[in-house]
């Protein structure tokens, strides 16, 4: 069995972080390992609290688990500080796997929840990841990035990774779609999938990541693991449980499920 390592922050509501990494790890059928890098006390209406970890146990953390597994790929989320963001760069800088870095800093409503020094230290990962995956407002702090304006992809074209901004709402035929974008240098791909006007968001960008992480481990490519947690996505939501007062959580399992027999 593959073993996949989430680098992320935890969610006491179980919809997003490495909660919701590790229920999407499963549904793919590999072994979900987790370092945090920071407590949450949140639900589907907000985050109520927030507790540090310290950064040497995250290193901590890192080492038991790769003095033990053999870990196929690795997925990184929110890294909330400068000091977490340092021990990740120095921890991934010499590995030889996938590595998806989901850049948490800015939800998707805009707030921003990093500082700013510390969102210019996370662009010191790029050498070391295999694909970045921001959201709209991610990618234009990151990047300069503007939907239609091509001059806005300079910086993207020439990164050292793959790059893929997600969820543009297009209407194509009188029908709302969900469009990602994935650019490797200047080559360009699309993956797309009905878009469903709902609530039940919650840890969708946590669980997009991670699906792409777990289909690398498995040896899929990166254009593979993108259609696949694409279409995952949009089955998990169409089928979410329809919990809490606020943002829902998704259906990782039956996502999962749906897009194992739909591949066979």
């Amino acid at each position: 069995m593959k073993v996949v390592l989430t680098i992320a922050g935890s969610d006491s509501s179980g919809g997003a972080g490495i909660q919701a990494d590790l229920k999407t790890f499963e549904a793919f059928g590999v072994f979900g390992t987790s370092a945090l890098t920071v407590l949450t006390a949140q639900n589907t209406q907000g985050v109520t609290d927030i507790s540090r970890i310290d950064p040497k146990f995250l290193k901590a953390q890192l080492d038991a688990i790769f003095d033990d597994f053999e870990v196929s790929a690795i997925k990184i989320g929110m890294l909330f500080s400068n000091e977490i963001i340092d021990i990740v760069r120095e921890f991934i800088k010499d590995l030889d796997i996938p590595i998806v870095f989901d850049p948490v800093f800015i939800s998707k409503a805009g707030s921003k929840l990093l500082s700013d020094d510390a969102i210019i230290n996370m662009k010191s990962l790029l050498p070391y990841v295999t694909v970045i995956t921001p959201n709209l407002f991610e990618a234009n702090k990151l990047f300069g990035y503007e939907f239609a304006n091509t001059d806005s992809l300079e910086e993207i074209i020439k990164l050292p990774c793959g790059v893929v901004i997600k969820n543009h709402i297009h209407e194509i035929n009188l029908h709302q779609r969900s469009i990602d974008t994935l650019y490797l240098g200047r080559d360009k791909f699309i993956f797309d999938t009905p878009y469903i006007q709902t609530s039940n968001t919650h840890g969708t960008g946590c669980s997009y990541s991670s699906a792409v992480a777990a289909n690398l481990a498995l040896g899929k490519t990166l254009q593979e693991s993108i259609q696949i947690a694409k279409k995952f996505i949009y089955l998990a939501i169409k089928n979410a449980p329809n919990i809490g007062h606020g943002k829902g959580p998704i259906a990782h399992k039956i996502g999962g499920e749906i897009c194992h027999i739909e591949k066979n």
